[in-house]
Formats: C-alpha cells, sequence, structure tokens
C-alpha cells in the first residue's frame, strides 16, 4: 500500500515552488476519464456552477485508460485536476503517474454501476442472456472439438435454439474503456467459466491463467463493433437497429428508459435494487481521482470536490441518484466524505 496525503495547503505550497508549473493557473477546473462515470461528474458541474457563479469545469469523455494517461502526465495547469474511472487505477498507471511527479493522489469511490446490454423497445425478439451465451457471442476464438476456433457463430440462435434468430450485432467500448474492461473481466470471464468445453481445455492446460489469456479477446470480425468512447452513440444507433445490442453504463439505460430495455442477464435485470445488491452479475464501482497538488491552486476545485461529495449529490436522494448512480451505504459515504474532501488517507494500488 502506498500512503498519499497532505493537507490541501501544505501541496498548495508545494506546487507553487515546483519550478513555476502553476505560474498562470487557469480559471477553470479540467476533468477527463471514463464515459461512464462522465454524466455523473457532468451533473456535479452544472450543479457548481449554478450554485456557486464559477465557471463551468470542463468535463470530457475520453475513456477510463485514456483519462488515466493524461491525468497521469504531469502536475501543472497544462494536466488534469481529476479523472473519472469505471475501474481503480491499476498499478502501471500508478508508476506513469509518479513517473510524471504525480506522486499525490485520492481516490474516492462514488458509487455502483451496473454494466448493461441493452436493446431498442421496438425489438421484437424475447431477450435474455446468460453470460455463457454471451460468451459465446462475442469471443474472438471458442472451443470446438477440443481446440479454440475463431468464433463461427453469426445468429444468436445458432448458440442456442430459444434465442431470437437475428445477426449478432453488439456495439460496445473500444479497449481504452474501463467499460470493455469491466465487460471482459464480469462478463465474458464468467460466461468463460461456465462453458464446460472451455473449462476442459483450461484444466488439460495446467495454466491457472488459461481463462485471462484465451477469453479476454472480443470478436474482429464483424458482429462486436467497437463504438468508441461516446455512449450516446450507441444509444443511437439501437434507436435506428431494432435487432442490435448496446453495452454501456446503467446511467445510460436509465436516461434513455423511454426508447431501450435491458437484456436480462443470467434471469437478472438490470435495476438499482439488483446492482445495489450485487445480484446483478454486472455489478461494478464508480471512481473518480484527485490530482492533490492541484488543490488550493486551482481556483475552486477544493470547493467542486465538495459539492461532488455532498450529501446533495452522492446522498440516498441525491441528483446522482436521479440519474442512475447506485449510492453507498451511509456509513461508507460518511468515511468516504471525510477522507476525499480533507485529501488525507492511504491509497491501495493493485497489481
Amino acid at each position: 500500500m502506498k500512503t498519499l496525503g497532505f493537507s490541501a495547503t501544505a501541496l498548495s505550497v508545494i506546487a507553487l515552488s515546483a519550478g513555476g508549473a502553476f505560474a498562470q493557473s487557469r480559471d477553470q477546473i479540467r476533468i477527463v476519464g471514463s464515459s461512464t462515470v462522465f454524466p455523473y461528474t457532468q451533473a456535479v458541474a452544472e450543479e457548481f456552477a449554478n450554485q456557486t457563479g464559477a465557471p463551468a469545469p470542463i468535463v470530457e469523455s475520453t475513456g477510463t485508460g485514456g483519462g488515466m494517461q493524461i491525468f497521469c502526465s504531469g502536475v501543472g495547469e497544462g494536466t488534469p485536476d481529476l479523472t473519472g474511472a469505471s475501474r481503480a487505477m491499476t498499478k502501471s498507471e500508478y508508476d506513469l503517474c509518479v513517473e510524471n511527479g504525480v506522486t499525490d493522489i485520492t481516490e474516492a469511490m462514488i458509487g455502483y454501476d451496473g454494466l448493461v446490454m441493452a436493446v431498442s423497445r421496438s425489438s421484437e425478439a424475447d431477450w435474455g442472456l446468460t453470460l455463457e451465451q454471451v460468451y459465446l457471442g462475442l469471443a474472438a476464438e471458442i472451443p470446438q472439438d477440443g481446440a479454440l476456433v475463431a468464433n463461427p457463430y453469426t445468429n444468436w440462435s445458432q448458440i442456442d435454439e430459444s434465442l431470437p434468430d437475428v445477426a449478432i450485432t453488439v456495439m460496445g467500448p473500444p479497449p481504452t474503456s474501463g467499460t470493455r474492461d469491466a465487460f471482459v473481466e464480469l462478463a465474458m470471464h464468467a460466461g468463460c467459466e461456465e462453458h464446460a468445453p472451455a473449462m476442459e481445455l483450461s484444466e488439460a492446460s495446467g495454466n491457472e491463467d488459461w481463462v485471462e489469456e484465451n477469453c479476454s479477446r472480443m470478436r474482429t470480425d464483424g458482429p462486436f463493433i467497437e463504438a468508441g468512447e461516446n455512449d450516446n452513440l450507441i444509444v443511437q444507433r439501437l434507436n435506428t437497429d431494432p435487432n442490435a445490442l448496446g453495452i454501456f453504463g446503467y446511467s445510460f439505460l436509465y436516461e434513455n428508459a423511454d426508447t431501450l430495455v435491458d437484456v436480462p442477464l443470467d434471469g437478472v435485470k438490470a435495476e438499482i435494487e439488483t446492482i445495489a445488491s450485487g445480484e446483478y452479475p454486472l455489478s461494478r464501482p464508480l471512481f473518480f481521482y484527485v490530482k492533490d497538488a492541484h488543490r488550493g491552486v486551482i481556483p475552486n476545485l477544493q470547493e467542486f470536490v465538495a459539492e461532488y461529495m455532498s450529501e446533495n449529490a452522492l446522498g440516498d436522494n441525491g441528483y446522482l441518484g436521479e440519474r442512475g448512480l447506485v449510492s453507498l451505504p451511509e456509513d461508507e459515504r460518511a468515511e468516504l466524505v471525510e477522507r476525499v474532501t480533507s485529501g488525507e488517507g492511504d491509497f491501495a494500488v493493485t497489481e
């Protein structure tokens, strides 16, 4: 564990003396990162500007991986103050931060999200998939006759006769997206582990990393379409193709419930209650990261963080919950608010 954190005042003194990086600090907060976290951060930015009259923070949807690269590029007014993430920062990303002088970071797990597969309400098919069927539809290679072969399936009904007899067309995020990382881990790996022929190959190999090495690659032959970091484009496409499925965070389903519906996975619908309980199989935490050297230097940054941590935003009846964020339990929120607003606490980086 790497222990990070100084007081905001101390950090501002350090930053001001660090080679003039903030000689002419900008007047707008700059935020990058996850397309899933983007609508929540944008909502906080709008609320913050309305309440304070301060310039609205600039929020860019760059994807989790892309956001980490930009966030970790250095300290100073030319670099972002926060980044949103739909997974935790990795060890390699943290190492990049340290290499570029970004050594003091506060991690905030803001709540939970469900990663959904959605379809247009105009679809006439009766949708419902198991994670095994998702894996068989979207994996680059699947087991056949004791070996891995290029995925031959073009229709869902070829996987199981009970599934709709329509072409496999699924739009999802690119490799730079934390949503893609989460989907691979929670859906593809889990579905692979439910597929008996795949597990037979895994056991025969004697390789404990077989699933990660062989069940992570998504198809590149057409049925899976990388749709970029803008989830709204996926929503638009689903509304024009009733048999296409899209992969994105629950908030986008929540905001478009009039035209889209989720595809139940392993018999469980994506709802706030099932996401909060963990019953929904694609539940995941959401994060943002603060560059603590910018506190007290970039105007309004500390105040913006306080608004993000407020009960008005993160509480059970907060405005982020109205946009689909599943709140943390009250005791966990209290600890989060104290640690994140102070910029003090331990920050553990996973391998």
